[in-house]
């Protein structure tokens, strides 16, 4: 990775603008060379660019955001780039009430929506093209000769239909705002700073709310990102039954690599941490380490999903046998889990409860311990009173899914997990049985086998849409399936 250069003269007005190295190999830069930096480029301004995609639907989103908080100020960052090590950043990924209200992904970025009449004017507050008088563009470690080419503002106004104007200008204005103003925290801290006598706690939290319960119920163009996240992620999981020979010979890595070359290929990312938990580590919920054997005889539990260029993550899990073929006891416990998720998904629909799905689902997987004998005497009224069956069963079986893998996590227990399903809300049924290789309280056979099922379900107007149906979930189709990718 190569180091930027350094001006000669930091004590110059100039030289100021630029952010410094220290070490650098060069010992500064002439006047000429200066000179010569300045000149000599072709104007690479872009015309007649068409609005995003999603132009429409974010404009929506912001009227309804409007509405909500008459004559105030609300202010919505992006987020700044966070340090990896040193002098390296982590990828930056836009805050996702920013990217849900503005379609951009930027660095830095700020919307801000100012009072006015009986509405709001909303403006991008955007990094400009990289300055070329002062340097800025070839000396700073975030010019666009190091990290590439940035959109002027008269293009981002084009392709976002916001009015755009320079970041770099933001915190003054805030800093000498009058009148209301609310602040979706935790993303960029000089703005909280600007605005650090003009907000309070309570009202920052209810425009993060308000944010969080508009992303339930999701519009045509999350539908469409949304499935077109588990079209990709389906395509990640048949690449890794491909591969899982080479898994073998190496690690769990191996199958996190190769779907992650899926992600990168056709999405922006991975939407979270692919869990590829093989043999034992497939009873630990978020096994992200990967670093554990691959051995035929054990199920792999893979727990992944794709973030599309939009930021829309897929979610799903499914559990295979690794050689190809389930072992009685593996199918027995498999068939449990399945059962269970059938009953989960066929209680999602317009009018239900969200809760109805994980009651659907834990029933039938605390049937299914109580006969094999696994709770003594104990009914299974008894054990659901009791909660005795999450020994085993562990989690929730669902939750919201949209721009972020657990969507919707700051709305109102009343709006969420005591809400009602209506259509366009999109969620995940995700049932388990995990039995940990140290429980003593299960037959030996069992201890070491963990089984999840994952898919994405959309409520319709008259049921739900498995929006991850490409993925097999019946043991024999499984088999069917793998042994096909196998050849």
């Amino acid at each position: 990775m190569s180091e930027e250069l350094t001006p000669e003269n930091p004590e110059t007005e100039e030289a100021e603008q630029v952010k410094q190295r220290k070490n650098g190999l060069y010992p500064g830069v002439s006047d000429e060379l200066a000179a010569s930096m300045k000149s000599g480029w072709a104007d690479t301004e872009l015309h007649g660019l068409e609005p995003i995609a999603q132009a429409g639907h974010t404009a929506d989103r912001r009227a309804a955001l409007s509405a909500r908080f008459p004559g105030e100020r609300l202010v919505i960052p992006a987020g700044r780039l966070k340090t990896r090590s040193n002098d390296t950043e982590y990828a930056f990924r836009a805050s996702t009430e920013y990217a849900y209200l503005t379609g951009d992904q930027t660095q830095d970025g700020v919307l801000v929506l100012e009072p006015k009449d009986d509405g709001h004017q909303a403006t991008v507050y955007l990094l400009p093209r990289s300055n070329r008088e002062n340097g800025e563009f070839w000396l700073d470690g975030q010019g666009e000769l190091w990290v590439g080419r940035r959109h002027s503002l008269t293009e981002a106004e084009q392709l976002l239909g916001i009015p755009a104007k320079d970041v770099r200008e933001l915190p003054a204005a805030l800093a000498e705002a009058t009148g209301p103003v609310r602040n979706v925290r935790g993303h960029d801290a000089g703005i909280e700073a600007a605005l650090t006598d003009k907000v309070t706690a309570e009202r920052d939290e209810e425009l993060r709310v308000f944010l969080s319960e508009a992303r339930v119920v999701k519009d045509a163009f999350e539908i469409a990102e949304l499935a077109k996240a588990c079209d990709i992620t389906a395509r990640g999981f048949e690449d890794v039954v491909k591969v899982l020979d080479k898994a073998e010979a190496t690690s769990e890595r191996y199958i996190e690599g190769t779907f992650f070359l899926r992600a990168r290929i056709e999405g922006n990312d991975i939407g979270y941490g692919s869990i590829c938990a093989a043999g034992p580590h497939a009873t630990t919920l978020h096994w992200v380490r990967n670093d554990g054997a691959v051995r035929s005889g054990e199920l792999l539990l893979l727990d992944a999903g794709v973030e599309t260029n939009d930021l829309y993550t897929a979610d799903v899990t499914r559990t295979l046998p690794i050689s190809g073929t389930f072992t009685p006891l593996q199918r027995k416990i498999y068939d449990a889990v399945y059962e269970a998720q059938e009953a989960g998904i066929a209680a999602v629909k317009p009018g239900a409860g969200f809760r109805d799905f994980h009651v659907a689902a834990q029933l039938v997987l605390t049937e299914k311990l109580v006969e094999w004998g696994l709770l003594g005497d104990r009914s299974v009224e008894e054990v659901l009173e009791l909660g005795l069956q999450r020994r085993w069963t562990l989690h929730g079986t669902g939750h919201m899914l949209g721009m972020d893998v657990h969507d919707c996590a700051a709305a109102r227990t009343e709006s969420y997990v005591n809400g009602t399903l209506e259509p366009g809300v999109c969620l995940t049924v995700e049932p388990g049985l995990y039995f940990q290789a140290d429980d003593l309280t299960v037959p030996e056979e069992y201890r070491g086998i963990g089984v999840r099922i994952e898919d994405d379900i959309l409520v319709t107007e008259d049921g739900n849409r498995n929006l991850s149906d490409q993925l097999p979930r019946q043991a024999d189709e499984v088999e069917a399936w793998m042994a096909r990718l196998k050849g």
